[in-house]
């Protein structure tokens, strides 16, 4: 370990390992050397090749019992750090080479793979699951959680069930990964059991369940839970408020907005530091319900601030009538040498649409793939469309909509027709109607579009037709409410929340 330090403080990084393929280090130094660069992926690739060539991955059966397992622990960094560049399929691969030189896999060697599994192909989950069986280490508990977790993530509940019964005193982690297995499957009711079954909760475990009810689209449950999580005085950490703010924001207006306030009220009464992720979903809040200012002065005082922090803050602009102040955020968003990324266009798109800045809209669209190297996504086609369409500008959308690289989905079909009904367009209208209908024959609000789109220039029989259909078909109209009367509900009876 002192030749290394030596080499790491005198030499550059690249001319000490330059000098590994001349000098004669042994295996447990060059295991030092890869756990030592084991992000650095050029670095990482230069000492596998001498590991090949200098024959240290091959297990030789004549090893003392010291150094028989040098060459397993050389496979299991190499795993790691194959699964760290983000090439699971090299992690499975350097598990069949390791099988194949006889260097026998232990405890440290199944977890990554079976998050490599889980991420490339989950038909070797199984196989994995069976060689830990195989070699006698299925009873340890990472492994146990690391299978749990597999099997979560592929949806196959049935066989994760199975391994968490066979599992004699479920620890805390053990537990919580079941629990996250029974929501990402939907099955909150056994979620909820194996948490109230465990004697010792800890605030992942509140953090799973509330988390699997947002999931599940069950936000009066998710409320619920959290109120009895507080009640139960255990303090909530990041992942959490994130979840409940996020709930609070995609609530209707009136209710979400003033739990939300409630949970960032507790926040700055505990004088908790408000991180990167919950200053974002805080942003989120308060730009969907309509809180613009709350929004800037939650940006305004953070310290520190991600790509996804001034995603949410242009968007909240956007939404809000500043379109270009949504600009000028991206503008100095490119100042402060933060890359955008694909959400990053939606919103300062939408801004465009919403502003009728057709050439502004056109020119970002055009440099996500030129100057950013952003494949634009069918949400950018749409902001596209929508940006043509509300322009008046619907011959070209309808062309724009007819060259896109792939099929248009309902929702970039539904810009267009929504911006046919505004400027009445009946031949562009029919086609675009025509398409979503046969796309979505459930979906009542194109229905209501296509009829009004006719009802407008008072062809009144095709209008008729389309109510009678809807009739016909058991389709309903979703009625409206009012946000007002929301709001007034919320000031009247405001509940408790924390």
């Amino acid at each position: 370990m002192d030749s290394l330090r030596h080499f790491c403080n005198q030499n550059p990084f690249n001319a000490w390992l330059q000098n590994l393929f001349v000098m004669p280090y042994s295996s447990e130094f060059l295991l030092q050397c890869l756990q030592h660069c084991i992000r650095h992926h050029v670095q990482t690739k230069q000492i596998h090749s001498l590991l090949i060539t200098k024959g240290h991955l091959i297990n030789n059966t004549k090893n003392t019992s010291t150094s028989k397992w040098q060459s397993t622990l050389l496979y299991n960094t190499l795993i790691r750090a194959h699964l760290n560049f983000k090439k699971p399929y090299n992690s499975l691969l350097l598990f069949t080479h390791m099988l194949a030189h006889q260097a026998p896999p232990n405890s440290h060697t199944f977890p990554p793979l079976l998050k490599a599994a889980a991420s490339s192909l989950h038909t070797l989950g199984t196989s994995l699951h069976t060689q830990a069986l195989k070699w006698g280490v299925l009873i340890d508990p990472f492994i146990q959680t690391s299978l749990l977790n597999f099997y979560a993530q592929v949806g196959n509940l049935y066989i994760a069930r199975k391994v968490f019964d066979e599992i004699s005193n479920p620890c805390a982690v053990e537990c919580n990964a079941m629990i996250n297995a029974c929501c990402k499957s939907g099955e909150m009711g056994s979620a909820v059991l194996i948490l109230n079954s465990m004697p010792k909760r800890d605030v992942v475990s509140w953090t799973s369940v509330i988390n699997g009810f947002v999931m599940n689209g069950c936000s009066v449950e998710a409320v619920q839970f959290f109120r009895k999580m507080m009640c139960c005085s255990v303090r909530p950490n990041e992942a959490t408020y994130v979840t409940v703010l996020s709930l609070c924001a995609n609530l209707g207006i009136g209710g979400g907005l003033c739990r939300g306030k409630q949970i960032h009220g507790h926040i700055v009464r505990n004088e908790l530091a408000l991180t990167v992720f919950m200053g974002t979903s805080l942003i989120d809040l308060y730009g969907k319900q309509g809180c613009l200012e709350s929004a800037i002065r939650v940006f305004d005082r953070m310290m520190d601030r991600e790509v996804c922090t001034w995603n949410a803050m242009i968007s909240s602009l956007a939404s809000n009538g500043r379109e270009m102040q949504a600009l000028d955020m991206f503008e100095k968003m490119e100042v402060e040498a933060l890359c955008p990324n694909e959400v990053t266009f939606v919103a300062v798109l939408t801004a465009c649409a919403r502003a009728k800045l057709v050439d502004i809209g056109l020119e970002l669209f055009q440099s996500m793939s030129r100057e950013f190297g952003i494949l634009p996504l069918m949400e950018h086609y749409g902001c596209v469309v929508d940006l043509l369409g509300r322009a008046g500008l619907l011959r070209e959308a309808n062309e724009f909509v007819k060259n896109m690289p792939f099929e248009p989905d309902a929702s970039v079909l539904g810009a267009l027709l929504g911006a046919c009904k505004i400027h009445v367009s009946i031949d562009i209208g029919t086609e675009v109607g025509k398409r979503l209908l046969e796309m979505r024959p459930q979906h009542c609000g194109q229905y209501v579009v296509f009829a009004n789109i006719n009802a407008e220039v008072e062809r009144w029989g095709p209008a008729a037709d389309l109510r009678k259909s809807m009739v016909e078909a058991g389709i309903k109209k979703i009625p409206a409410h009012s946000v007002i009367d929301s709001l007034l509900k919320c000031h009247v009876k405001t509940e408790q929340f924390i």
